[in-house]
């Protein structure tokens, strides 16, 4: 507990703390710096998960090299965009093309169909 020769020190430190500007309440309108960041970095996100999407089709897809890996088995597989393209045609999305490609080379085989396969996990290259 603060003594009382403390407390009207803290008490003092508080009134010269009202001399300076009060950052915004819950009322208060916000400034626009604030409004201006949020903007940018949905913006950002957006860019970001639009060029990663796996629904994609493969003539949309900016990047030369394409990366999908399995959850299940950590296993990695990257393919050109040129060969995914000559492979599956322009017109193929994404998702099919990657699901294809871990399925083709999958180790994990228990002969069951719901537990076969491979997880995709579409990322950036």
């Amino acid at each position: 507990m603060p003594t009382p020769k403390q407390m009207e020190k803290l008490a003092a430190s508080m009134g010269k703390g009202a001399e300076r500007e009060l950052s915004p309440g819950p009322r208060d309108d916000m400034p626009d710096e604030y409004w201006r960041a949020l903007l940018d970095d949905a913006h950002d996100r957006t860019a970001v998960s639009r060029r990663s999407s796996p629904v994609q089709r493969l003539c949309e897809i900016p990047q030369h090299v394409l990366r999908v890996s399995c959850r299940r088995c950590e296993r990695i597989v990257e393919i050109q965009k040129v060969d995914a393209v000559r492979l599956y045609g322009q017109q193929a999305s994404w998702k099919e093309v990657g699901q294809r490609l871990l399925d083709n080379t999958c180790q994990n085989r228990t002969g069951r169909h719901e537990e076969d396969g491979c997880w995709p996990a579409f990322g950036p290259v």
